[in-house]
């Protein structure tokens, strides 16, 4: 039987989960959610680095990616800090979709699923 893996765990979710070297984590969103859409994304992908460190694994080993985006007006302010993130050549599968966000004040929020090194 395969070993399932949970970090961080809360009562609703757990904010990593590691199953035969494949990493998910929970949604991310800014650390300071009364920034513009750049801070937003930046922090919230800040706290991707760290949680994929945490679990073995980095940028380049990320699978797919998820990105929840209030208002498709932010749709390119929020690629900008994206692809200067993403390292050349090791682009996820990524979906992007304008959604409600649990709080008004978040403008971005991603989904990441990545391989362990």
């Amino acid at each position: 039987m395969a070993t399932i893996e949970r970090k961080e765990i809360k009562q609703r979710m757990s904010r990593v989960v590691i199953h035969q070297g494949t990493v998910y984590l929970c949604g991310q969103v800014a650390a300071e959610a009364n920034k513009g859409i750049e801070e937003q994304t930046q922090t919230m992908l800040d706290k991707v680095d760290a949680l994929l460190l945490s679990a073995d694994s980095d940028r380049e080993h990320m699978l797919s990616a998820t990105i929840y985006i209030k208002d498709m007006a932010h749709f390119a302010a929020m690629n900008a800090v994206w692809d200067a993130w993403v390292p050349e050549g090791y682009a996820p599968a990524r979906a992007c979709v304008q959604a409600a966000m649990a709080r008004p004040e978040l403008l971005v929020e991603i989904s990441v699923v990545a391989a362990q090194k």
